[in-house]
């Protein structure tokens, strides 16, 4: 189901800020952060459909990396809608900006958004960040400030989205304006990322789905859990799978924009 923090130029030397927690079926093929062989992209990827819910754009030439700062990032629309067979994957939606040249608006303009399940997508390089989905969120620039949104509507306040905004603002956000250095608040960034917190009952969305399930889902952190059946004697199948930190950073001394994405993976295969 995913949620992601974006800080949108809230910093000189960090332009962006990304924090993403991915939540995935646990059975679902999945390879880490990698360079790409067939496409210029740094990311994880899914194995089954082969694009990837987070990634940057970085072109391999020998032992040199090349990158122009186009991020994105894709997170699935939870309403009730049955997804069609036809449908092309969400994760393509990333693998065709990080691979196109167009502005994040122009490409997000172009988007058949018949196309696809519901989505939110929020794409971007050093100047521009937009997000849009198919649910009825024209393409729509961010504005500088902090941005976290969830399967919902971007403009949606739920418990998951507000907990994590609130900790980022007290928590993450001021040891960034002390030292931007990424090795002194990931700790911090990836400890509000596994907030397993869950939402009250008179907090929880209504997206269509059981109250049941819509509890297990409403933590910011997703533990394993089995979202087909009851809670005692069941085989986790689904939970938080990937903790993303994705910045641009401007480089004074060589007038560019660097792309990094620390990331850490879960491996829940041993799970009873």
């Amino acid at each position: 189901m995913c949620i992601v923090a974006i800080a949108w130029q809230l910093f000189d030397e960090l332009p962006l800020v990304l924090l993403s927690n991915r939540d995935e079926f646990l059975q679902r093929p999945t390879k880490p952060l990698h360079q790409w062989s067939d496409k210029p992209i740094y990311a994880g990827r899914d194995s089954q459909s082969g694009g990837t819910w987070l990634g940057i754009h970085q072109e391999q030439h020998t032992d040199l990396y090349e990158q122009n700062g186009r991020w994105a990032a894709v997170l699935n629309f939870r309403d009730g809608v049955q997804a069609r067979l036809d449908e092309r994957s969400r994760g393509a939606l990333v693998t065709d900006f990080l691979s196109s040249s167009i502005s994040p608006m122009d490409f997000a303009r172009k988007i058949s958004l018949q196309d696809y399940a519901g989505f939110n997508l929020i794409i971007g390089d050093a100047a521009q960040a937009v997000i849009v989905n198919n649910r009825g969120h024209a393409p729509t620039p961010l504005y500088a400030g902090l941005h976290v949104l969830s399967n919902g509507q971007p403009e949606d306040s739920w418990f998951k989205t507000e907990r994590l905004r609130g900790r980022l603002r007290q928590e993450v956000l001021p040891l960034i304006a002390e030292n931007n250095s990424l090795e002194y608040w990931q700790d911090a960034a990836f400890n509000v990322l596994s907030d397993n917190m869950p939402a009250p009952a008179n907090k929880l969305p209504n997206t269509g789905m059981a109250i049941e399930i819509e509890q297990r889902l409403s933590s910011v952190y997703i533990e394993p859990v089995d979202l087909t059946g009851p809670e005692d004697g069941v085989i986790p199948n689904y939970g938080t799978r990937t903790q993303s930190i994705l910045t641009l950073r401007n480089d004074a001394k060589e007038a560019t924009v660097k792309a990094n994405i620390a990331s850490r993976e879960f491996d829940y295969s041993n799970t009873p």
